[in-house]
């Protein structure tokens, strides 16, 4: 006679389904605000941003062919001075006010228009001046394109036409983008340090990975240096950068040369 097969009791789907399915229900998975913010606050900075920021040195070219930055350590101390009383610090401190201006309704052209001649003139050389209204241009440009356009009150002035330099092109990125100053400030030195060291491994026997040990030791005078400057007056602050500005006019002298500035 053969044996009867036990009964398995069937399985409780209800209770093992009904959990699942509320947890997913009532809990959508969101993006905020600041993550947005600073997604596109990596874009900003992206190596991949098309403003040609690559193809300029701002002097260093001519330092390593002096001898003066031969190696890794040299180039830390140099970008250390700079972000300490370069000219880049006084640029830095005025990006919350051309935030400001931008934002305002009508927007204050006067204080736009004035800071942006006021910084380029600090530039002594022509080489720079140009880099500074060439990046300045395209990321307009790049701005434009996405959707953003400069405020009427200064198309005149706009991607096209020499005057916006590098500073103003990035304020107007921090408005449309949304970004918050002190953040905005933290990219503008962040993205310069890292195009220094980028041109620097290109001059100096200096590898990638001890490149980016010194973007990573700098990380923390950045941030300092950002905190000070987002609450600065531009126009108190000097610029210590003479050796710097020595080798910009320079630098259409090499003989030969990588890089435009």
């Amino acid at each position: 006679m053969p044996k009867a097969t036990p009964m398995i009791p069937a399985a409780p789907t209800t209770m093992a389904t009904e959990p699942f399915a509320t947890a997913t229900a009532t809990a959508p998975a969101t993006a905020s605000a600041s993550a947005t913010a600073r997604l596109r606050l990596y874009q900003l900075i992206s190596p991949a941003l098309p403003v040609g920021a690559f193809s300029y040195s701002e002097g260093l070219e001519v330092l390593v062919q002096a001898g003066q930055l031969s190696d890794g350590a040299a180039v830390a101390a140099w970008l250390q001075g700079e972000l300490r009383r370069g000219l880049l610090g006084v640029e830095a401190a005025a990006l919350p006010r051309l935030m400001a201006a931008l934002q305002r309704e009508p927007i204050d052209r006067d204080t736009i228009v004035g800071l942006d001649g006021w910084l380029l003139a600090q530039r002594e050389a022509a080489e720079v001046r140009a880099q500074q209204r060439q990046m300045g241009g395209s990321l307009l440009q790049l701005l434009e394109d996405l959707g953003w356009p400069l405020p009427a009150g200064l198309a005149e002035a706009g991607p096209r036409r020499p005057g916006l330099g590098w500073p103003v092109a990035f304020a107007w990125a921090g408005v449309s983008l949304g970004l918050p100053e002190l953040e905005l400030v933290e990219a503008y030195l962040y993205g310069w340090t890292a195009t220094q060291l980028s041109a620097a491994v290109r001059l100096v026997p200096l590898g990638p990975t001890e490149a980016q040990r010194h973007q990573l030791q700098l990380a923390a005078l950045i941030a300092e240096r950002a905190l000070e400057l987002a609450n600065a007056n531009p126009h108190d602050l000097w610029s210590g950068g003479v050796g710097a500005s020595l080798a910009q006019l320079g630098h259409g002298e090499l003989y030969s040369r990588l890089f435009r500035s």
